[in-house]
């Protein structure tokens, strides 16, 4: 790097006087604004390359209002990242986008009420251009706090603000969750059964909620006894198996709402001495390869574009910071997009 005599590193103003131009015009060219002319364009980044001077990062947040830092922001324990194939395919969709377009992702997790007070302040102390915020569950606080700030934020999955499905009016993206268990349902009842059960997830989640809509749109009249509420986890998943058992012996299919769940599921099947699917077919939804490919027999489930959700998730955001202009409005009034789901047939189903 070049120096100048006293030892400091070059300025912007000893950028604009070497290549004949102003220091708004030097800024300009930087910030990689249009109304420079070309050749003058050119003669700036050329001096910039001779004195390798470096923009003051601190200077250039407080003329654009940018941090380049994202906040990931995550309701569940820490712990679900790393056994939950989920949550590692969600944040490399949103990683992949951040970081191809200059932004840095800052993850934080929410793990007990003592954490919003504390997630909050980050968010609202200027350190972030935006939020992702994803995994809320009925009557989080987040959606409102976010909103009260101003600060720019996508969702992942609809928020909601209890069990009457009422959104905050914020910008989401989600899969046709409900559409998805329809189809599973409907797959299982095509192929002669008949005692057809199902594992929710956690029923404070819209995605839980939504798959359940989903399987009581085709079973209108399923007993309450077909119904176990799981959590999304292995465990979860093994324990309401092990319950609709009991409750069911005749059962002989099962609808699973996620593939962590099903897997689990099929653990117990297993050990009862269940045949998959000859006595008992099983569908998950996801379709994670980790998962699907790898149970005993491979996971019939509803493929949902996670990886993609997530980048989608980045992308909508960083239409929404203050200096784009992804709308006509300045791009602060994205609508909310739900992807497509579909039915993957292999052979637990």
């Amino acid at each position: 790097m070049t120096e100048r005599p006293n030892g400091q590193r070059p300025t912007l103003q000893d950028v604009a006087r070497r290549a004949g131009v102003s220091r708004s015009t030097v800024s300009r060219v930087i910030n990689g604004e249009p109304k420079v002319r070309a050749d003058v364009a050119e003669r700036v980044r050329t001096v910039v390359s001779e004195l390798g001077y470096v923009p003051n990062q601190a200077a250039r947040s407080l003329v654009t209002r940018r941090n380049n830092a994202v906040a990931v922001v995550v309701t569940e324990p820490q712990n679900r990242l790393f056994v939950d194939p989920y949550f590692d395919c969600h944040l490399r969709g949103i990683r992949q986008e951040l970081v191809q377009r200059g932004a840095q992702p800052v993850l934080l997790f929410i793990e007990e009420p003592d954490d919003y007070p504390r997630v909050g302040a980050f968010l609202g102390g200027g350190h972030v251009d935006g939020a992702l915020l994803f995994s809320l569950r009925a009557d989080d606080p987040l959606p409102g706090m976010v909103e009260q700030m101003g600060l720019p934020a996508i969702f992942g999955g609809r928020p909601v603000i209890g069990r009457g499905h009422r959104s905050h009016g914020c910008t989401h993206v989600d899969a046709d969750n409900r559409g998805g268990a329809r189809e599973a349902v409907r797959y299982l009842v095509g192929q002669g059964r008949r005692h057809i059960g199902t594992i929710t997830g956690p029923l404070n989640q819209v995605s839980a909620i939504d798959r359940l809509d989903g399987f009581r749109d085709v079973l209108v009249d399923a007993p309450p006894r077909l119904i176990a509420e799981g959590d999304f986890t292995l465990q979860g998943g093994a324990d309401a198996m092990a319950l609709l058992l009991d409750r069911c012996p005749r059962l002989d299919a099962v609808f699973a709402a996620s593939d962590l769940m099903a897997s689990g599921a099929l653990r117990v099947l297993e050990e009862r001495g269940r045949r998959v699917p000859d006595d008992v077919a099983i569908v998950g939804f996801d379709d994670l390869a980790p998962i699907a490919e790898a149970t005993s027999p491979p996971l019939t489930t509803v493929h949902q574009d996670i990886e993609g959700m997530g980048r989608l998730m980045a992308r909508l955001l960083l239409h929404r910071t203050p200096d784009r202009s992804a709308t006509a409005d300045g791009g602060h009034s994205l609508a909310s997009v739900v992807t497509p789901t579909r039915l993957v047939v292999r052979e637990s189903a």
